[in-house]
């Protein structure tokens, strides 16, 4: 399996929204564990999901997903 590396910024864009995972996870009626996986780059959330943590942190989709060399 090759590494991918940071596939998302959630993590710090929550940092700089000041708002917590659990915080997150509230909003989206996920488990905390779920966001903490997305933080870490564990796993990734869908589409859909993605596009409503954009809304929640009022941020445009890409910047939650780091660029590709």
């Amino acid at each position: 399996m090759t590494d991918m590396g940071d596939i998302n910024r959630l993590k710090l864009v929550l940092v700089e929204k000041k708002k917590t995972g659990k915080w997150l996870a509230g909003q989206l009626g996920k488990d905390p564990s779920t966001v903490s996986k997305w933080c870490t780059n564990v796993s990734q959330p869908d589409l859909v999901t993605l596009s409503r943590i954009a809304e929640l942190l009022n941020v445009d989709r890409r910047e939650l997903i780091n660029k590709s060399k």
